[in-house]
């Protein structure tokens, strides 16, 4: 039999940007008994469910729920709002934006690739001017929506989604606003009406503290109407009968509901606590990291402190130093998983997540295993950033709220 839990001792510090550690809260919640998915009792928590997810989003409009990957949300978002052969405007910030884009072609979608040049482009944001200038370009309205990453995984960059939304608007075009924020969600800040977005990507795995399995569109009503003329071919991912069943607090398939059990109760750790008490935790924590980093003399993957990532940190390693061989020791002598670099950034990075279930001691261990581990990796460190990280954390307290 496969040893999944073969820790010798303590636990294993999971580190990566997703998926995050699940309280056991939740795990609790997850393990009471299946119901009928067609039963009284589920069709009140799936009201419940989809009233309270609406509130992450910051929004007043429907919110789909998919059991399903973050992956299977991309596809969905593009095959309810696209026809054979449109064309779409896509931004390269990392590894996902590129995935996303790689999908957008076997769907029979046309993507257009803007970005920086290099591995450099991957350590700055969506610059919402070159997108501004090319929409302002497409006079005939071509490109039928604008694709971009909130907060991209692989680097640690939160882009400005606000401003894409100016860029949209200052060009006069009708593009869509489709947005991946999957490792965003419940840990950055996020308004999905505020913003004017009219799809919402996330998924279950990172800042809502659930394992994989779930998914999410947020919607708009300029999405819906534009569901209603999309040619793709679509039966699972389709929104109108998902939206039809949901008016009842049910889906037209057989749901993921133990799952919906863990979401129920993710939802409400986070509602209590407060978002805003959520999103001041995530930011704190984030600096705190950056403090290390700091102090050991390295580079942060992002170059831009203005879009730095509250969800996980890149660590550039020195010229000539495999970051993959620097994690594989902190993994052998430490129990610690950390993020890989990804793509470009492979074996130049690795990422250290500090979302969700998470607190001021378990970054510390963390960082003090990146130490330990960099120094046996024979990385030459200014200073020590567990110190840091410390006198960060000791000088600027928080109140965590309900947990």
């Amino acid at each position: 039999m496969l040893k999944l839990n073969f820790h010798p001792s303590g636990r294993h510090f999971l580190q990566i940007p997703g998926p995050s550690p699940v309280p056991d809260r939740i795990l609790r919640a997850m393990s009471l008994p299946t119901i009928d998915h067609r039963g009284p009792e589920f069709g009140a928590l799936g009201l419940e469910l989809l009233s309270k997810i609406q509130k992450i989003f910051k929004t007043e409009n429907p919110v789909i729920i998919y059991p399903a990957s973050g992956t299977g949300a991309w596809e969905a978002a593009l095959a309810n709002t696209m026809s054979p052969g449109d064309k779409v405007l896509m931004f390269e910030t990392g590894h996902f934006a590129t995935l996303w884009h790689k999908m957008a072609l076997r769907l029979d979608i046309q993507p257009e690739f803007l970005g920086l040049p290099g591995y450099e482009g991957w350590r700055h944001g969506v610059q919402a001017d070159m997108i501004e200038a090319r929409l302002k370009e497409d006079t005939n309205h071509a490109l039928k929506a604008v694709c971009v990453v909130h907060n991209e995984t692989s680097t640690g960059v939160t882009s400005d989604i606000a401003a894409v939304r100016k860029a949209i608007d200052a060009a006069g075009h009708p593009a869509l606003l489709i947005v991946d924020t999957i490792s965003g969600l419940a840990s950055a800040d996020y308004r999905h009406d505020e913003w004017g977005v009219d799809v919402t990507v996330s998924g279950s795995q990172k800042g809502l503290m659930l394992p994989p399995g779930i998914s999410f569109n947020a919607l708009s009503p300029k999405a819906i109407e534009a569901s209603q003329q999309a040619k793709l071919p679509k039966s699972f991912w389709a929104w109108d009968e998902i939206l039809e069943a949901n008016k009842n607090g049910y889906w037209p398939y057989t749901p993921s509901t133990n799952l919906l059990y863990g979401l129920n109760e993710a939802l409400d750790m986070l509602l209590d606590e407060g978002m805003d008490n959520v999103l001041a935790r995530h930011q704190r924590w984030a600096a705190g990291v950056r403090a290390a980093v700091e102090a050991w003399g390295l580079e942060i993957q992002c170059l831009d402190p203005s879009v730095y990532s509250p969800v996980l940190t890149g660590v550039v390693m020195p010229e000539g130093v495999d970051a993959d061989a620097v994690r594989k020791i902190i993994y052998e002598r430490f129990d610690l998983s950390l993020g890989m670099g990804l793509g470009k950034a492979k074996g130049k990075m690795f990422r250290i997540g500090h979302l969700g279930d998470c607190n001021d001691l378990t970054l510390i261990a963390t960082l003090g295993g990146c130490e330990a581990g960099m120094k046996l990796s024979g990385v030459n460190l200014k200073g020590s950033g567990v110190t840091a990280a410390l006198d960060y954390f000791a000088a600027n307290p928080l109140n965590a709220g309900k947990r």
